[in-house]
Parts: C-alpha cells; structure tokens; sequence
C-alpha cells in the first residue's frame, strides 16, 4: 500500500489543478461534420424497387468490404420512385432521402452526392428515369451515395393484365378516386366514390386540391388495375381537360395532377375510354364549428415528431378551444381531430405553405381544414411556447414565453 504524507496530498492537488488549467486553455473541438448513421441494416422501398412500397419487406442493402457503415446493392430497378430506411415495417421512423425531392437516378453516373435523413414530411425521394439494372452506394459515415447504371432498358408497354382489347369496356358497378387531390386523400381502404349515371358513366361533382389522383373499381388494395393518365402528370387545372385514358395495374405509376384547388365535375366513360374535368369555380368555404372533443398535433417541431401512433394532444378549455404549452423546436407541423394512421385524413393547417411561429406570434391566424396541399406552420424560433386553437373561428394563436 502506498502512503502520502501530508505534504505530498497538496502537492497533488496543485498538480491536479496545474493540468486542468493547462486543459482549459486548449481550443475546444467542435464537430461541423454529420456523425455516422450507426446501423447494421439498410433498406430502400417504393415502386422503383424490387419489393415496391411494402413497407413490411422492403428491399436490403449489404454491408460490404471493410466498412461497416458503407452499403451496397446490384439488380433492377424500374421507373418509379424509393427512399430508404433503417429498419422495416413503419412509416414513421427516419428516411434517408435526397437533399432535393425527385432527384434523378438515371444512366448518368452519380458519385458521392449528399443526402438528407428525416422522419414525416417533406416526404422527399429519388426518381428512377430510366429502367435497368443498377449498382448502388450509400456511404452512412460521410452521408453520400453513388449510383452506376449498369445496363439500361428501352421503355417497353406496362404490364397490363389481360382486357381482350384497348376498346373493351370496363365492368364494374363502382369506381373511386384516390389521391391527395381527392377528398379522401391516399385512404385506398375509403377512397372518395364516384356516382354510377349510366351503363359504363362514373361522374363526381366537388372539391379537388392541388395533388395527385387516379381511380380503380375497388377499395381495399394497390394491386389492382387504376384508371392512369396516358401520360404522367396530365394536368388538371382551370382550362379544363379531356383526354383518353389507360387501364393497368404496376408501373408506371402514371398519375392526373390538379394544379389548380376548385369545384370541379369529372366524367368517366369505361366504354369510350374516356376522361372529362370541367372547372366549376372556386370552394368557397363555410366555416362550420368543429365538433370535436379532441384535439392533436404531429410533426417534426412538436415533442412527439411525426409519430400518428403518439400524437402530442391538445387539452380541451372550452367547447371549441383548445390550448397546448410547451417546447416547439425549429421545424413543421399541422394539426389532426383524431390519430390516423394513414396520414390520409384531413388536417388543419395554414392558408398556405410555411406559415411562420416565432417570438411574435403567428404570422397569420386563419387556417383550412383539408387534406391537401400539404400545407404546414414552421417553427423559425425554438422555445416555450402556448397554442391555442378556436375550432369556431377557425383562427390560431402562438404566444412565445420563453427560451
């Protein structure tokens, strides 16, 4: 055993304290770089994909060479769009995406371009232009990713099932949009249903949103045969629009984008095979009271993130207040009547797109009720804060109380 005598314990402590001065007035080291994505698995999903949008048996990456963190993955890929993820079976945790949204992945060589990792929305994703068989790089310890097309396909007709011709009518007693265009949003479960006028004519009358839409013959799957565009992305705006359509189940995806939000009457005809939208003007909006006894936020500035499974609710003061207080960060969020776990239902949200909260308040009061756009309120300065809701006004108040 060691002794001190009562001299050499001050002479310690003087030492002691000697380093630690001379620790101090080293520089200190601060990390500007991202730190690692530290996992053991990866997995890229969407309809570019070879296991498409199930989210339950996404499409792994392998860990290859002496790098843990750098994964790879060689084979088809389709037209379409993918993100990836750490781990299978939810759409709510941490995407890697681009840092822009439909950043191409084509027949140019790609190397060492940033990306971007979040949960929730913006729901950002790479775009596959061209069909073929692709090598892929994503480097989780400097966040970049590589992509080589090994071997292109030329463009070759959809997988359309069996119809005994383009000219054939479509059987069926129901038909039903779908689409954050549509009032129902995605819901494939509850799509929004169109009215039988006649043997083979489906018509619908009412408010369409900016966004995407098609149609199938039944609710309940993304298997089936949709009712596409003969181009993706034909607009639907005020002008107006008729056209033909196609029949096909898979990719491509093509989609009908409304550009403009308004009362719209579409017609479709299953034995001319054709599609007719005529603007009917603007929504004028009646500002009925929300009857509702709950209340809840999700989204990447509120304490719970973009979770539908744990939204951060709201407590009810009055029949149509609602207030809530605490820690906002920088970031986005709207607000939901109920969890959906869809994220198809209708929210409430701002007039428009990027409505600030900061130490002055709201940047505007009013809000809409609507499934789409996907217009959010951001949160420019992170503190303490207290909001409160009138569902009978349709108006928010954002008081800032302290950092």
């Amino acid at each position: 055993m060691t002794h001190f005598s009562k001299f050499t314990i001050p002479a310690l402590a003087a030492t002691a304290l000697l380093l630690g001065a001379c620790e101090s007035e080293k520089d200190l080291i601060i990390i500007t770089d991202d730190l690692p994505i530290k996992t053991s698995t990866l997995y890229m999903v969407g309809n570019a994909t070879p296991t498409g949008w199930d989210i339950g048996n996404p499409t792994p990456l392998a860990a290859e060479g002496e790098d843990p963190l750098l994964f790879e993955w060689e084979g088809r890929l389709n037209q379409g769009e993918m993100k990836l993820c750490l781990q299978p079976g939810s759409w709510d945790v941490g995407f890697i995406r681009p840092i822009e949204d439909q950043e191409p992945i084509g027949t140019d060589p790609i190397e060492n371009q940033k990306f971007c990792m979040n949960a929730g929305d913006p729901d950002k994703k790479w775009v596959i232009t061209t069909s073929g068989t692709y090598h892929l790089s994503f480097d989780l310890r400097h966040w970049t990713m590589s992509s080589v097309c090994l071997q292109s396909e030329a463009p070759s007709e959809p997988d359309t099932p069996p119809t005994g011709g383009e000219t054939e009518p479509i059987e069926t007693p129901t038909l039903f949009m779908v689409g954050d265009a549509t009032p129902a949003g995605w819901n494939i479960d509850s799509p929004q249903p169109l009215e039988k006028t006649g043997d083979y004519i489906f018509e619908y009358t009412g408010l369409l949103n900016p966004g995407e839409m098609k149609a199938c013959a039944s609710p309940g799957s993304w298997d089936v045969e949709f009712i596409r565009p003969l181009e993706n992305g034909e607009r639907i705006s005020s002008a107006g629009l008729e056209t033909g359509f196609q029949y096909h189940a898979g990719d491509p995806d093509e989609k009908w984008v409304v550009a403009d939000r308004g009362n719209y009457h579409l017609t479709f005809d299953l034995s001319a095979r054709t599609f007719k939208a005529e603007y009917l003007g603007e929504i004028t909006v009646e500002k009925t009271p929300f009857d509702t006894a709950t209340l809840y936020m999700i989204g990447d500035a509120t304490p719970n993130g973009w979770s539908m499974d744990d939204p951060t609710p709201f407590t009810q003061q009055d029949t149509y207040i609602f207030t809530w207080e605490g820690i906002l960060m920088e970031g986005h969020f709207k607000v939901c009547l109920a969890p959906d776990g869809t994220y198809s239902c209708p929210f409430i949200r701002p007039q428009r797109a990027d409505v600030a909260i900061d130490t002055d308040g709201v940047e505007e009061p009013d809000f809409v009720y609507t499934t789409g756009p996907d217009d959010q309120w951001v949160v420019k300065t992170a503190g303490r804060y207290r909001l409160t809701f009138n569902l009978e006004a349709w108006t928010i108040n954002a008081e800032y109380l302290a950092d």
